[in-house]
C-alpha cells in the first residue's frame, strides 16, 4: 500500500505493539502456518473458541433516531449544523493560528497541538446542543461499512430510527472512545498531550477561549490521583468499552463482584479501550439500578462481552434525563482464548449496535462483561454476598486520570470532506470515520490526504486508511488525527487484514537487522560438542511430534515407554528456545515486546524469526534439536511414581498429524504401513509408534477422568476453521473444528508439563516465579445464572468449577440434540467467567490467589510453547537456574510483573486480532459461498427478537420479528420461560396462518446469505414448512 506523508509528531510504529484491545477470539491456520488456534492442544483451561460472526449495522447519520439525551428542539439539519461548526472552526482558527507548520505538508497547516486549538471552537455550538449528561447510543457512521458483520445492515422494517442529526451531532454520540493522545504523567492537570509542544503551548492550550464550554472534565494532578488511590477514594483499573454500545464501558471492581459502570462518553473522559484508568464513583443515587424481573423497558445488552452483568430478564431503570430508553439493543456473545488456552469469559465480541424497539430480556440475555477479569483482588473463594439493599445496585463512575495508555492511537476507515464547501476549515482538513464506533470522529489535514481527494472524494469513499489520533481536547468532540497509510479498498481480505494488524498494535514488520545478529550465522547450523556434553542424549528414543498436517513450528514432542514392571516411562519434550534467545539481546527485547505469535486465518505473525520458528527450534523429524524435558515415572492409571527435569537432545523419528494419530487410536489392530504413515526413522517401527500413541491414549484418559473428578472444567465451544484456495487464498471451504481424542492426548501431558513445571520453578524462586492463574467468576454475574437455569428448570450446581462441569453433562444427557443444547450452555456459562493472567508471585502475598479456577489447582503455568509465547521462555529461564543448568533470572519481581502485564494485554490483543480475521473470512465465504444453510438452537428470547446459534458454523444471529412475513407474534412468559409465537402469513391465497412457537432450545432452519455493501450478511429464518421466511 501507498504510504501518505505524515507529520513529524506521527507517533511511531514502536508505539502500535504497547497497545491492549482486550478482545476475543479466534486462532485460525492456513497451509504451513504452523500450529493454530483451532489446532492448539494446550491446556485443559483452553476452550476450544467457537467462531461467530458478530452484528454489523450500518447506516447513514440521516436514519439515525435521536436519544433522549437531546434537546428537543436541536436542529436535526446536518448541513445546518455542519456548517454552524466549521464557521466556528474557521472563526478559532484565524484568531488563533501561529502560522508555522509541522505535519510535513503546507506550511500554512498548524500543529496537532494548535490544530486542535484552531479546530475546539467548532465544537462550541455542538457543545451548546448536546445535553451535558452522558449520551447514549450513537449514530451508524455514514461510510456504508462496519468492521463486524453478522447483522444485516437493514434494520427490521418497522424499527423506529434515530432523527437525522448533523454531522458534530451524530459526532458528540460516536465518540464513545475517541483515541485521545491523553497527557502523560507529571504533565499539568488539564494538559492533553500532544508531540513536540513545549511547556508554553501547554500552557497556553490549558486555558479554555472565552465563552468555549468544556466537553470533558481536566483530569486531576498525579498528586490528587496517588492521595485519592491511598485513601481508597479513587479506583483504577483497565477500561473495557463495550463493542456494541459503545456509550457502555466499565472497569473491573475490587470487591470482585459486579464492575463499575462508565455512562457515556463525558464521563469516559476520552480514554480508550484497555486503557489504565483511575476513576471517581458518583454518588449512590447515581448508581445504576437493575430490576429483578424484565420489562417492557430495552434490556441491557446481556450477552454482550461488555454487559454489565444483569441477571438474565433483567430490565435496566435508567434515569431519564440520560437518555437510554432510546439506545439500541445488542447482541453479545462470550468469547474465548484465541489460542485454546484459557477456560475465561469471552473476548470482547465485535457485533455491533443494532436499532431495535425496546425489548425486554429473555432467556438467552445473560449479562457479563467480556475482560470483567483484572481479578488482582479476587480469590478462588467466593466472595461475600453484597446486601440485598444493594443485590439491584451497580456502581457508577467517572474517568478522572490516565495511568497508562494501553491502546495503540491508530485507526482504520474512510475519508470525506466537510460538509460546508465555503469555510476555510474545508480548505483545511477532512473528515476521518473509523471502523471501529467506538473511536471519535477525527480531523485529519488535506495535506495529508491523496493530492485528488479534495477534487475527487468519490473515488475514495471506499477506501480504507490508517489514521494516529494525536490529539483530542477537552472542549472538543472531534478529536485530531494524522493519516499514516492508504490501505486499500474495503471488503478485501489483505486491506483489511493490515488495518487490523496495524489498529491493534501487532508488530508485523521485518525483523531488524540488529535482530537477525542474534541468530546463528553460519548455517547449515550443529549443535556444538560442548553443548551436547552439557545435556542427556534422548536421540535414540523413540519420540515423534503430533500436530496439525500444516505445522510448521513444532515445539512439542512426546515419548512413551513400557518399563520391565509394567509402568511407563513418559517424556514431554519442549523446543530449548531460551538456548538461542539470551536475556538482555536484542532478539530478546523484541521476543518480549511482541510478547506473542499472531496467528490469522492465511497467515501467522511469528514471535521470533523463522530460523527459529520453523528451522533451528522447530522440532522437525529426522533433525538433533535442542530441548527442555520432563520425564515421569508413570503407573497405567497415570499415578506419578517419580519425575525428573533438564535439557535433553533429540531426534524426532516421524511427524504425526491429529488426523495420523487418531487413525492409530481408532484402529488398535490395524498394521499401519508407510503409505499410511509420514516418513518414519528406520531406527524406528511404525508398530513401535502405534503402541506408544495407544499407551500414551491410555494414560491420558485416566489423567482426565482425575482431573474432573478432582473438579476440573472444560468449556468447549464451537470453533470455526478454513480451507483456502491454495492460488488466490480465498476461503473454499468452512467446518467447526473437531476436538478429538489424539488432540486430547496431546492437551492432558502439556497440561501435566505445565503443571509440574510450575511447582518447580515456585519451590526454587518463591518471589520470582512466573506463573499464571484463573480467578473464578465474578459472584453477582455466577448468581444471576444460577437464577435464570432455575427459571428455565435447568438443576445446575454452581457451587464449584468441579460441580459445574458435572451437572452440565449431566443435565444434557445424550438426545438426538444433545450437542446443540450443550453448545448453547457453554456459552452462557462462559459469559461469567473472567480472564486467566501470567502474574509474578512476588507481587501477590496471598498464596490462595495463585489458583486456577478451571483447571481447580493451586498452580500453574505456561512451558510448552516457547516459540510462540514469551512467557514461555522466562519459564524455560527459570527452571534452567532452579537446575543449575544456566544463570539466574536478571529480572526483579517488579520487572517480572511489569513483563507479565504486557503479556497479557498482548495476548487479549492477538486474540481480538484473530477472531476479527475469522470473521472478515466468514464474511467473504458468505459473500463468494451463500446462501449457506444450517440448523440453528435458540439461545435467548426477547419481546420482539430471539437470538441462534447457527451449528454448521458456530456463530450468533439475532432474528426479529417485525422482519419477518408475519401476520403477527406475541410474547408471554410460560411459567418464567420466555416464549415466542409467530403467525406467518399463508404462502397462497386460501391457506390459513402457520403458527411457530420460539423458546430457548428451539431447533430452527436458517440461510446465510450476504448483503450489499462489503463484510456484511444476513440470516434468513425459513418458515416452519421450509420456505424462507425473513432477514435477520
Amino acid at each position: 500500500p501507498a504510504s501518505l506523508p505524515v507529520g513529524a509528531s506521527l507517533p511511531g510504529p514502536e508505539n502500535l505493539s504497547e497497545s491492549k484491545e482486550p478482545s476475543l477470539a479466534r486462532r485460525k491456520r492456513d497451509p504451513g502456518s504452523g500450529r493454530g488456534e483451532d489446532d492448539e492442544v494446550v491446556e485443559e483451561e483452553d476452550l476450544a473458541p467457537n467462531w461467530r460472526g458478530d452484528a454489523a449495522v450500518s447506516s447513514s447519520v440521516g436514519q439515525v433516531r435521536s436519544g433522549r439525551g437531546m434537546s428537543p428542539g436541536r436542529d436535526s439539519s446536518p448541513h445546518k449544523t455542519s456548517s454552524f461548526e466549521e464557521r466556528d472552526g474557521e472563526e478559532s482558527w484565524r484568531s488563533s493560528r501561529d502560522g508555522h507548520a509541522v505535519m510535513g505538508r503546507a506550511e500554512s497547516f498548524a500543529s496537532p497541538g494548535q490544530f486542535g486549538m484552531d479546530l475546539s471552537a467548532a465544537n462550541t455550538r455542538k457543545g451548546s446542543h448536546v445535553s451535558p449528561g452522558p449520551t447514549q447510543g450513537g449514530d451508524r457512521r455514514g461510510t456504508g461499512r462496519t468492521r463486524n458483520n453478522s447483522e444485516s445492515a437493514r434494520a427490521a422494517p418497522s424499527v423506529d430510527r434515530r432523527r437525522q442529526l448533523s454531522e458534530s451531532q451524530a459526532d458528540i454520540m460516536n465518540t464513545s472512545d475517541g483515541r485521545a493522545a491523553l497527557r502523560q504523567l507529571g504533565t499539568p492537570r488539564g494538559s492533553p498531550h500532544a508531540p513536540c509542544s513545549t511547556p508554553g503551548d501547554r500552557k497556553n492550550r490549558n486555558k479554555t477561549p472565552r465563552g468555549r464550554k468544556k466537553v470533558f472534565e481536566a483530569y486531576m494532578s498525579r498528586e490528587e490521583v496517588s492521595a485519592g488511590l491511598k485513601r481508597k477514594q479513587l479506583i483504577q483499573g483497565p477500561l473495557r468499552i463495550n463493542p456494541k454500545k459503545y456509550h457502555e464501558a466499565f472497569i473491573p471492581s475490587p470487591d470482585g463482584i459486579r464492575d463499575i459502570f462508565i455512562d457515556g462518553v463525558v464521563a469516559r473522559n476520552r480514554a480508550l479501550n484497555g486503557d489504565i484508568v483511575v476513576v471517581k464513583l458518583l454518588p449512590k443515587d447515581q448508581w445504576k439500578v437493575i430490576k429483578p424481573e424484565g420489562g417492557d423497558n430495552e434490556a441491557e445488552a446481556t450477552q454482550e462481552s461488555d454487559a454489565s452483568g444483569n441477571p438474565p430478564g433483567a430490565s435496566i431503570r435508567n434515569d431519564p434525563a440520560k437518555g437510554d430508553a432510546d439506545s439500541p439493543d445488542v447482541i453479545v456473545e462470550a468469547q474465548v482464548d484465541d489460542d485454546n488456552e484459557d477456560l475465561e469469559k469471552g473476548q470482547e465480541s465485535s457485533q455491533e449496535v443494532r436499532d431495535l424497539r425496546q425489548l425486554s430480556l429473555g432467556a438467552g440475555e445473560m449479562g457479563r462483561d467480556p475482560e470483567a477479569c483484572s481479578g488482582h483482588h479476587a480469590k478462588c473463594e467466593d466472595s461475600p454476598k453484597a446486601d440485598d439493599s444493594e443485590k439491584f445496585l451497580q456502581k457508577t463512575g467517572k474517568v478522572v486520570y490516565i495511568l497508562e495508555k494501553k491502546h495503540s492511537r491508530a485507526a482504520m476507515g474512510s475519508l470525506r470532506l466537510l460538509t460546508d464547501r465555503n469555510s476555510e476549515l474545508f480548505k483545511k482538513c477532512a473528515m476521518f470515520s473509523p471502523v471501529d464506533h467506538r473511536l471519535p470522529r477525527a480531523y485529519v489535514s488535506l495535506a495529508d490526504c491523496p493530492p485528488d481527494f479534495a477534487s475527487r472524494p468519490e473515488d475514495y469513499s471506499s477506501t480504507l486508511f490508517i489514521c494516529r489520533i494525536v490529539d483530542w481536547r477537552e472542549d472538543s468532540n472531534f478529536a485530531i488525527g494524522q493519516l499514516a497509510q492508504s490501505l486499500g479498498q474495503a471488503g478485501e481480505i489483505e486491506p483489511e487484514t493490515e488495518g487490523i494488524l496495524t489498529e491493534y498494535g501487532v508488530d508485523f514488520s521485518d525483523f531488524s537487522p540488529e535482530v537477525l545478529q542474534c541468530l546463528p550465522q553460519s548455517l547449515p547450523w550443529v549443535i556444538p560438542p560442548e553443548e551436547l556434553a552439557k545435556r542427556r542424549d534422548l536421540r535414540e528414543e523413540c519420540i515423534f511430534t503430533i500436530d496439525p498436517s500444516t505445522a510448521r513450528d513444532l515445539d512439542d514432542a512426546l515419548s512413551c515407554t513400557l518399563l520391565p514392571d509394567g509402568n511407563f516411562e513418559v517424556g514431554v519434550h519442549i523446543a530449548d528456545v531460551s538456548y538461542f534467545v539470551l536475556e538482555g539481546t536484542a532478539l530478546d527485547k523484541m521476543a518480549s515486546k511482541r510478547a506473542t505469535s499472531v496467528y490469522l486465518v492465511q497467515k501467522v505473525i511469528p514471535m521470533l524469526p523463522r530460523l527459529l520458528c520453523e528451522e533451528l527450534c522447530s522440532l522437525n523429524p529426522m533433525a538433533d534439536r535442542l530441548t527442555f524435558s520432563v520425564i515421569w515415572k508413570l503407573t497405567p492409571e497415570g499415578k506419578i511414581l517419580d519425575e525428573w527435569f533438564g535439557r535433553t537432545v533429540i531426534r524426532s523419528c516421524t511427524k504425526l498429524s491429529y488426523d495420523h494419530a487418531q487413525s492409530m487410536i481408532e484402529s488398535p489392530g490395524k498394521a499401519f504401513t508407510a503409505e499410511d504413515l509420514p516418513p518414519v526413522s528406520p531406527q524406528h517401527s511404525i508398530d513401535e509408534i502405534h503402541r506408544a500413541v495407544l499407551n500414551l491414549h491410555q494414560i491420558a484418559k485416566e489423567l482426565r477422568k482425575q482431573r474432573f473428578v478432582s473438579g476440573a472444567l472444560r468449556l468447549d465451544q464451537l470453533k470455526l476453521s478454513f480451507t483456502l484456495d491454495k492460488e488466490s487464498g480465498m476461503p473454499q471451504g468452512c467446518y467447526v473444528y473437531q476436538y478429538r481424542d489424539s488432540n486430547k492426548l496431546v492437551e492432558e501431558f502439556m497440561l501435566l508439563a505445565n503443571m509440574a513445571v510450575a511447582h518447580q520453578i515456585y519451590r526454587s524462586f518463591p518471589a520470582q516465579a512466573l506463573l499464571r492463574r484463573h480467578p473464578p467468576p465474578q459472584t453477582k454475574l455466577m448468581d444471576a445464572l444460577a437464577e435464570f437455569c432455575g427459571q428455565m428448570g435447568l438443576d445446575i450446581d454452581f457451587s464449584s468449577a468441579g460441580s459445574l462441569h458435572k451437572s452440565l453433562r449431566e443435565t444434557v444427557g445424550t438426545g438426538k440434540y444433545a450437542e446443540a443444547k450443550t453448545a448453547v450452555l457453554t456459552n452462557m456459562f462462559s459469559r461469567p467467567m473472567q480472564m486467566a493472567l501470567y502474574f509474578c508471585t512476588g507481587v501477590l502475598e496471598d498464596e490462595a490467589l495463585f489458583c486456577h479456577y478451571a483447571l481447580n489447582v493451586p498452580l500453574y503455568t505456561h512451558f510448552t510453547s516457547p516459540i510462540r509465547r514469551f512467557p514461555d521462555i522466562l519459564v524455560h529461564r527459570l527452571l534452567s537456574a532452579s537446575l543449575g543448568a544456566g544463570p539466574a533470572l536478571r529480572m526483579n519481581r517488579d520487572e517480572i510483573q511489569k513483563q507479565a502485564d504486557h503479556c497479557n494485554d498482548r495476548k487479549m490483543a492477538a486474540k481480538r486480532v484473530q477472531e476479527l480475521s475469522s470473521e472478515l473470512f466468514f464474511a467473504v465465504y458468505v459473500k463468494e459461498h451463500g446462501p449457506l444453510e444450517s440448523e440453528a438452537i435458540v439461545m435467548g428470547v426477547l419481546n420482539e427478537a430471539f437470538d441462534v446459534l447457527v451449528l454448521n458454523y458456530g456463530i450468533q444471529k439475532r432474528i426479529y420479528c417485525n422482519a419477518l412475513p408475519l401476520v403477527g407474534f406475541h410474547f408471554q412468559k410460560v411459567g418464567k420461560k420466555p416464549q415466542l409465537s409467530l403467525m406467518w402469513e399463508p404462502e397462497s391465497p386460501g391457506q390459513e396462518a402457520v403458527q411457530q412457537e420460539i423458546t430457548v432450545f428451539t431447533l430452527l432452519e436458517v440461510a446465510l446469505k450476504s448483503d450489499s455493501g462489503p463484510l456484511k450478511y444476513s440470516a434468513v429464518l425459513k418458515r416452519p414448512s421450509g420456505g424462507e421466511g425473513g432477514a435477520s
